[in-house]
């Protein structure tokens, strides 16, 4: 049954190293939708320029995704972990500047820097010394959220969402007097119930560099190998099966997906990395 709603844009700020948080903002902010949009009369809909910009020539390019999309925006959510972006010609970055002027307008942002662990040989200094000196500035100017793994960004995130759709004034609004389910709620996203083995190999995929697997049989053996180890503890025919079943489990639950032309390289999604970091062995 159809219903009206007031729609919200929400633009999605961040350099080109937070993918998988990127992901996990629009995931759920689409789980907000299908839990509270018929009852509050809102829909939210994430923005970026990857999706929602279009050709245009005469202004600096960082322009003209402000007036294409940013201007339109009531809600910004930025992520940083170890870079800040490229130059504009106004400010550091493109992410800054979308920052800067959506707080100067007066509209809600909200920050967030991820703590997780990075190789050092794969940090741009340069981008890594701005992103501190921009992290600083911050801290005399409102209030930011830190995070660890990608689960602990999701909890913290749904939480935010919810609370600023509830309290900030820009999203209360008469629609049909209907303000009901202000409650909030825990993220319904939870670990797939999966086999010990299956468990364990999603676990050691995710710490792989590339989060590959890969499945290799010869005449001799059997072998499914990650994380520069192999897997499989012995060759017994049993022992195999119920590895390569997990293999196929992780599959089948989205949690993996299948790169390779014959069967033989598997990749982590990004779901897969979401429950990797809940997952405790």
């Amino acid at each position: 049954m159809s219903y009206d709603s007031k729609v919200f844009n929400v633009i999605i700020a961040s350099p080109g190293d937070v993918a998988s948080e990127k992901s996990i903002i629009r995931d759920v902010i689409y789980e907000w939708n299908a839990v509270h949009s018929r009852n509050r009369n809102i829909v939210l809909l994430p923005v970026g320029w990857e999706s929602h910009s279009s050709p245009e020539m005469g202004e600096r390019p960082q322009e003209i995704i402000n007036n294409q999309i940013l201007d339109k925006c009531d809600l910004l959510v930025g992520v940083f972990w170890t870079r800040i972006g490229t130059e504009t010609g106004e400010y550091t970055s493109g992410t800054v500047e979308e920052i800067e002027k959506h707080i100067a307008s007066g509209k809600p942002a909200m920050l967030y820097f991820s703590c997780q662990p990075v190789h050092p040989d794969s940090v741009d200094m340069e981008q890594y010394s701005k992103l501190k000196e921009f992290k600083k500035s911050c801290q005399s100017r409102g209030l930011y959220e830190s995070y660890d793994s990608y689960s602990e960004f999701k909890e913290k995130f749904y939480k935010h969402l919810q609370i600023k759709v509830n309290e900030h004034e820009i999203f209360q609004f008469q629609a049909g007097d209907v303000f009901a389910d202000l409650e909030i709620h825990e993220s319904n996203t939870s670990i797939p119930q999966l086999s010990d083995e299956a468990r364990v190999l999603l676990k050691e995929a995710s710490q792989d560099s590339h989060g590959h697997i890969l499945y290799v049989r010869s005449l001799r053996s059997t072998n499914i190998q990650t994380n520069g180890k192999n897997i499989i503890p012995e060759q017994d025919r049993r022992v195999v099966a119920k590895w390569e079943s997990a293999l196929q489990e992780l599959v089948y639950t989205g949690l993996l997906v299948e790169r390779g032309y014959k069967g033989e390289v598997f990749e982590v999604t990004n779901l897969g990395y979401q429950i990797a970091d809940m997952i405790k062995l």
